[in-house]
């Protein structure tokens, strides 16, 4: 099973947005199972669960893991694909982003159009090297700062900007042959703060049980956020 994977098609997308076969994906992500087994766990008829498995084995989410005797009748154990998804911009062709119809580095918009291109040009490679049978090369970098103030945060931009202009004018070299072209992506974004599902839980809980309590006897409910802590690696 592949830790993510792209999804080009647009039908692959649709199946894939499904809530009920969203769950089943979810499910085989955990481990293979049969229909029958999926059957209890999301609350519907085996031969409805087998319609929607067949769907998603058609585009390629799920495939077969093995089979089993169960009696008189041969069960098919299924598993996703992978264990999440990406939806490729090529699903809404026709519409995708293009970070070409303008330009303007300070703007969410444009950054979000820049990223929708990434997904879109890395999946397409992933998907080429994988029928290839061949390694990406690829690079990546993610870590968080904190800036004091927002004249900090444009001293940042500033000398990072120098800093890369600088070595893509040392690398740079359009006339190599043999060279192939890498495109660079550089974002800088506010951090968006996440809730780990059993303390949302546990918050939702308190608040539930201060608003059934008189105003003097309430509670304030504590929540807690995830940090993200910088990573740098290479992807296949």
């Amino acid at each position: 099973m592949l830790d993510v994977t792209v999804i080009e098609d647009p039908e692959a997308a649709a199946v894939s947005l499904d809530p009920t076969r969203a769950q089943l994906l979810a499910e085989l992500a955990a481990g293979p199972a049969s229909a029958a087994m999926l059957a209890g766990r999301v609350g519907l008829p085996r031969q409805k669960v087998n319609y929607h498995l067949k769907a998603l084995e058609r585009h390629g989410l799920v495939e077969l893991a093995g089979e089993r005797r169960k009696g008189n009748v041969t069960e098919r154990l299924m598993r996703a694909t992978a264990a999440s998804y990406v939806i490729s911009p090529l699903a809404l062709a026709s519409v995708q982003p293009d970070p070409d119809r303008f330009r303007d580095q300070v703007s969410a918009r444009w950054l979000l159009a820049l990223g929708a291109r990434l997904v879109r040009d890395v999946g397409s490679l992933i998907t080429g090297a994988t029928k290839a049978r061949k390694r990406l090369a690829t690079y990546a970098l993610d870590g968080q700062v904190r800036f004091a103030s927002a004249a900090d945060r444009a001293a940042f931009v500033h000398e990072l900007t120098a800093g890369m202009s600088a070595l893509i004018r040392k690398y740079d070299t359009p006339d190599a042959e043999g060279g192939r072209d890498h495109r660079i992506v550089l974002a800088v974004h506010p951090t968006v703060e996440t809730v780990e599902p059993q303390v949302a839980q546990s918050v939702q809980s308190a608040e539930s049980v201060q608003s059934a309590q008189p105003p003097e006897s309430a509670r304030p409910a504590q929540s807690a956020a995830t940090e993200a802590r910088p990573a740098a690696g290479l992807a296949d």
